[in-house]
C-alpha cells in the first residue's frame, strides 16, 4: 500500500512538472539584444529538452511583442523566422510570407513555406505590436512538444498581438503551408495549436483545408499562438464504415448458408457419415457454424443493455473462435497421419480422442477465464473519450 501511495506522488509530481513550465516567470531580461537571446532558444532546441524549450519560446513570444520597433523588423536565427510589425495607421488586415531565411510582411519570398492572412477584425493599433514566429526543429525523435504523432516537417508557426489575448474571431486567422514533402496514402494532415496551459495539442477552434493532391495545407483558426499540421492516420468515413459492414453481413451470411448445407449433405448421405476424414471436416464445419452464428448479431447485442446477453455472447465468440482454430489444427494433424504416416497406424477411439480436444481445450480455457477474472467478457468503452459506447470484449 505504501508503494502504491509513493507511485500516485511521483506520477502526480511529474504530471504538474510538465504543464507548470509556462508559469514559470521569464528569468531572462527582454531588454536585451533580442538576437543573443533568439540564439539562446536555438541552442535550447538543438538539446531537443522539451520542458525547457517550451518556457524559452513562451519567453521569447514575450520579449518579440515588447520590442520597440517603428515599423518592421525582420529577424532570423538558425531555426528561428521571426518579424516584428507595429500599425502605423488603422489596420485593415495583414499578410507574411516566410521561408526558412526569412520572414517579410505584404513582401513575397522566394521559396516560400509558410504565409499568413490575419483579419482585419484584430484592429491592432501604433500601441500594437503583431509578432510572426516561425520554429523549425533541427533534429527530432518524432515527437515536439509531446505531439501524439509527426509534425509535418517539424515545423510550428507562432502569431500573437502584443496587449492583446486575440480568441473567438468571427473572420478565421489563415495559415497556409506549402507541401514540400510528399504526404504518403497513410497520412492525413490536421491542423492543430499548442496549449501552453496544458502542454498538449488540440485542435478546438482550427479547420484544416485541405484535399489530397493540393500543394498546401490551410489552417483556419479562430485564435492566435503556435499552430503546426499534425500527420494523421485517417479514419473511416461513415460511408466507408456501412460499405464494409454490408460486406461483413454478405459474406458472414453467405459463409453460414454454405456451412449449413454442407451439414446437410453429410447428415442425408450415408457413404460420407462413413468416412473419418468428413466427420473430421464436418466438426470443423460446425465450429464454423457456431462462430458466425454468434458473430452476425454482435453488434446488436453490444448496443443492448442486458448483460447476461452480452456475457453468452462474449463467452460463445471466445469459445466458437477456439474451437475453429483447434479443429484446424486437427486438420492438420489428420492429413499428416494420411499423407506420411500411412502404414500400421491404428488409433482406437480416433474420432471421439480428435472431439476431446477439438471441443474440450477451448472448453477448459473458456473456462479457466472466467474463473480467474468474470469482468474478462462484458462491456467495454470502445472509445474512451466517448464512454456511452460499449462492445463486446473477449
Amino acid at each position: 500500500m505504501k508503494w502504491w501511495l509513493l507511485w500516485c506522488f511521483f506520477v502526480s509530481d511529474m504530471t504538474q512538472n510538465q504543464c507548470s513550465v509556462q508559469a514559470n516567470s521569464c528569468s531572462h531580461p527582454c531588454q536585451v539584444n533580442i538576437v543573443s537571446y533568439m540564439e539562446e532558444v536555438n541552442s535550447v532546441l538543438n538539446t531537443g529538452n522539451n520542458n525547457d524549450s517550451i518556457n524559452h519560446v513562451k519567453c521569447l513570444e514575450k520579449c518579440l511583442e515588447e520590442q520597440d520597433v517603428e515599423d518592421t523588423k525582420p529577424i532570423s536565427v538558425s531555426n528561428l523566422v521571426a518579424v516584428i510589425y507595429k500599425p502605423n495607421l488603422s489596420f485593415t488586415g495583414l499578410k507574411i510570407h516566410a521561408n526558412e531565411y526569412e520572414a517579410m510582411p505584404h513582401k513575397p519570398v522566394t521559396n516560400r513555406k509558410v504565409s499568413v492572412q490575419l483579419p482585419e477584425e484584430l484592429d491592432a493599433g501604433p500601441n500594437n505590436t503583431i509578432v510572426f514566429c516561425m520554429i523549425t526543429w533541427p533534429h527530432t525523435d518524432g515527437t515536439i512538444w509531446g505531439a501524439p504523432s509527426l509534425i509535418y516537417e517539424n515545423r510550428l508557426v507562432g502569431l500573437s498581438v502584443g496587449g492583446k489575448n486575440v480568441s473567438g474571431l468571427q473572420k478565421l486567422v489563415n495559415i497556409t503551408m506549402n507541401v514540400t514533402t510528399a504526404i504518403n496514402e497513410t497520412q492525413e494532415p490536421k491542423c492543430v495549436f499548442f496549449n501552453f496551459s496544458t502542454c498538449e495539442y488540440s485542435s478546438q477552434g482550427c479547420l484544416t483545408l485541405w484535399k489530397r493532391g493540393e500543394s498546401h495545407i490551410t489552417c483556419s483558426c479562430d485564435h492566435l499562438t503556435y499552430f503546426g499540421v499534425l500527420m494523421v492516420t485517417p479514419s473511416l468515413s461513415s460511408k466507408d464504415k456501412e460499405i464494409l459492414l454490408y460486406i461483413t453481413l454478405i459474406g458472414c451470411s453467405l459463409s453460414l448458408v454454405c456451412l449449413v448445407i454442407t451439414v446437410l449433405l453429410f447428415i442425408t448421405n450415408r457413404h460420407m457419415r462413413a468416412d473419418v476424414s468428413m466427420k473430421v471436416h464436418i466438426n470443423l464445419a460446425v465450429a464454423l457454424i457456431l462462430l458466425n452464428v454468434h458473430f452476425l448479431p454482435s453488434q446488436q447485442v453490444a448496443a443492448l443493455s442486458s448483460t447476461g446477453l452480452c456475457l453468452y455472447m462474449a463467452l460463445a465468440l471466445h469459445y466458437s473462435l477456439l474451437a475453429t482454430f483447434s479443429w484446424m489444427a486437427l486438420e492438420g494433424v489428420h492429413l499428416y497421419i494420411l499423407l506420411v504416416r500411412v502404414f500400421n497406424i491404428y488409433i482406437r477411439r480416433y474420432l471421439l480422442k480428435l472431439s476431446v480436444v477439438g471441443w474440450g481445450i477451448p472448453a477448459v480455457i473458456v473456462s479457466l477465464v472466467v474463473i480467474i477474472d468474470r469482468s474478462t467478457y462484458g462491456h467495454v468503452p470502445l472509445d474512451l473519450s466517448k464512454p456511452q459506447r460499449h462492445h463486446n470484449r473477449v
